[in-house]
């Protein structure tokens, strides 16, 4: 009876441990589509257009322009790019492809998808795609591992005949995130998102100084850069399971009673 109300209580602890795991797995407040998407794509990194998670964002360029947006992406997340371009009636083979940089404008692999793709002259048109790896709270200096922050899009041209430069294409770009969680977690955090300036404004004192503005992706967007992850949950969890084996040892092996003592012969 005492090992089973022990069970029932450890049982209870855990459904209550569970509970902050499965509320993290929510999407995050930069995920919500809370304004219109954007129809114009910027033409470098200082003009990238912003784009939300969970936002489809249209625009037409002309076949060789680069076309920038940016979006932001949290600690626990792994982004998602997608784009399709929408190819003229008559066109030769040409190749497209979407380049996705980070906050150091780091080029960052592409963990799986067709990031580039050729469309025949029959093709009306190509689709692209760029899973990123899990960004990361805090990364080595010397190492390139996503980290929260603003990240761009590039999307252009790579290869087409000179017939084919200047034609007006259009473009369908979208930003979608998996919560991994307390899986990525790591022990550290950045002290600021890698959100770069984009402008200078006057410094609040009256003295003349220039302070660096950021881009509007700022702390209500759910930047999660802190001490807390649900790998906290996993490992209590393991505790007490730990626990509920030592007490299951000893209740096997100490026996139902005390071992009898008989008193040597004389």
């Amino acid at each position: 009876m005492r090992i089973t109300r022990v069970l029932s209580t450890a049982l209870l602890a855990l459904g209550l441990a569970a509970g902050p795991a499965v509320a993290d797995s929510s999407p995050s407040p930069g995920a919500s589509d809370d304004g219109k998407a954007p129809t114009q794509a910027g033409t470098s990194f200082r003009t990238a257009t912003e784009l939300r998670q969970g936002q489809q964002a249209t625009a037409s360029g002309s076949t060789g322009d680069y076309l920038y947006w940016s979006f932001p992406a949290d600690t626990g997340q792994r982004p998602t790019v997608k784009a399709t371009v929408k190819l003229p009636a008559t066109h030769g083979a040409q190749t497209w492809q979407i380049d996705v940089y980070d906050g150091l404008r780091r080029r960052q692999a592409c963990q799986y998808g067709a990031a580039s793709r050729t469309a025949g002259q029959d093709a009306s048109s190509v689709d692209l795609a760029c899973v990123l790896r899990t960004v990361r709270g805090w990364s080595e200096p010397w190492a390139d591992d996503p980290l929260p922050g603003t990240y761009y899009i590039r999307l252009t041209v790579v290869d087409l005949g000179s017939a084919d430069l200047g034609k007006s294409v259009s473009a369908d770009v979208r930003v979608d995130s998996k919560d991994i969680g307390g899986a990525a977690a790591v022990d550290g955090s950045l002290g600021r998102p890698l959100v770069p300036g984009i402008a200078v404004k006057s410094g609040k004192e009256g003295d003349g100084s220039k302070t660096a503005v950021l881009s509007s992706f700022g702390s209500d967007d759910g930047w999660s850069s802190g001490w807390w992850s649900d790998r906290w949950v996993w490992t209590a969890i393991g505790g007490v399971l730990a626990a509920l084996a030592g007490i299951g040892g000893y209740a096997l092996t100490r026996g139902s009673g005390r071992p009898s003592r008989v008193p040597p012969n004389v």
